[in-house]
């Protein structure tokens, strides 16, 4: 089946179950992707099918309504970012039930710029998946948003340092990732997350400290200073 931009959903469903490949699917399992739904198509894959399909926002609704693995993430790639509605992107978030839909998603809504109202309702959710889209957006903001006042930014490093002690996996890391992203945007931002992230390294918490420590060993590391310019002048560096 050759795809276009006039491929109904209907059209793509058929052709992504057309691509099932079962030896994918035990792959994506042992990286902790729900694979209950899913068909075993790679996100190269999708990329390609998404380039072919092109942007179609109720057609993107449609596919989201499957609850196929990899019809969500066509959903998310081929939505209109300018068409999509908050209460669209409420009830996408009620849906996920995975990492990798979540961290795609991220994307997606950060782009719509819902970061300011989802951020704040999303990290003080308790389900595992909408907490972890919070952090995710955090992460997707740092580095996407060049124009973002970084004072936006620095003022997720309180519900950073709240969901710190969240030991549950998908949050963690995505805490993790948020901090450090922040830190890594610029040499304003770098100071406060890194500071912070001293400060969670001292924990009595395991999983606080467990963010800190590693967040405080990439944002202290060399790539980062350079980036930054941060590191001190080496001996040839210094004009006598």
């Amino acid at each position: 089946m050759t795809l276009s931009p006039t491929s109904s959903a209907e059209d793509i469903i058929a052709h992504l179950r057309a691509q099932r490949s079962q030896d994918s699917l035990a792959g994506m399992a042992r990286f902790g992707i729900d694979t209950e739904t899913a068909l075993g198509l790679s996100n190269v894959a999708l990329h390609g099918i998404a380039r072919q399909v092109k942007t179609g926002h109720a057609r993107a609704l449609d596919l989201w309504q499957s609850d196929i693995r990899e019809a969500r993430i066509l959903a998310a790639f081929t939505a209109d970012p300018k068409a999509l509605t908050l209460d669209e992107a409420r009830r996408w978030a009620d849906d996920c039930n995975s990492w990798e839909i979540v961290d795609t998603v991220a994307d997606l809504f950060v782009t719509a710029r819902f970061e300011q109202a989802l951020i704040p309702n999303f990290a003080e959710d308790d389900r595992q998946f909408v907490r972890r889209l919070a952090f995710s957006m955090m992460a997707m903001a740092a580095v996407h948003l060049k124009k973002e006042p970084d004072a936006s930014l620095l003022a997720w490093l309180p519900l950073i340092e709240r969901h710190a002690e969240d030991e549950r996996n998908f949050v963690k890391k995505a805490v993790n990732w948020a901090l450090r992203q922040i830190g890594k945007r610029n040499f304003t931002c770098h100071g406060p997350a890194l500071a912070l992230a001293e400060k969670l390294g001292r924990s009595t918490d395991r999983t606080a400290r467990w963010i800190g420590k590693d967040a405080v060993r990439e944002l202290s590391g060399p790539k980062v200073s350079e980036k930054l310019g941060l590191m001190a002048p080496g001996p040839d560096d210094v004009k006598a």
